[in-house]
């Protein structure tokens, strides 16, 4: 008999080696995620809903809040105006967190918010520059702060 098969023989005997890669592949499932399609979500573009996951189809599986780039607010928008200098936008919104090197007149604020419910919020604002004032910007379709604060600090479920 080959040295390896008496390896893999005496390995399948351990019920405690057995175990543990068994509990390794049912984790594996864990960290699938399945999108639920969310018809409000598509038309606003500002919040998605993505299904629970739940260990062996019971146990809640634990998932951090994930928030990334510059909120921006309705009421921040509403305060920017077309002819403001570049630094009286950084007052009001922030530093960008995009400043591209070839559109030096752009600024991007995108936003990203990722509850550990799997409830996801988007927006994206964009400031265009032109001879060092403010020409125009986009991203007007935005949450307000109190609706922000709202999804942020709102109870668990």
């Amino acid at each position: 008999m080959p040295l390896q098969s008496t390896g893999i023989r005496y390995a399948l005997r351990s019920p405690l080696l057995v175990a543990a890669m068994m509990l390794c592949v049912m984790l594996t499932g864990c960290a699938s995620r399945k999108k639920t399609p969310d018809p409000v979500a598509a038309a606003t573009d500002v919040v998605e809903s993505v299904s629970k996951n739940r260990l062996f189809g019971v146990m809640p599986v634990y998932r951090a809040d994930n928030q990334q780039g510059n909120f921006i607010s309705k009421e921040m928008v509403d305060q920017l105006k077309v002819g403001m200098t570049p630094d009286q936008v950084r007052f009001l919104m922030g530093t960008p967190l995009l400043m591209d090197v070839f559109h030096g007149n752009r600024w991007d604020y995108p936003f990203r918010l990722k509850k550990g419910s799997g409830e996801i919020t988007n927006s994206h604002v964009v400031v265009f520059f032109e001879n060092g004032r403010v020409a125009r910007f986009e991203g007007i379709d935005l949450p307000a702060e109190k609706d922000y604060l709202m999804r942020i600090a709102a109870p668990k479920k």
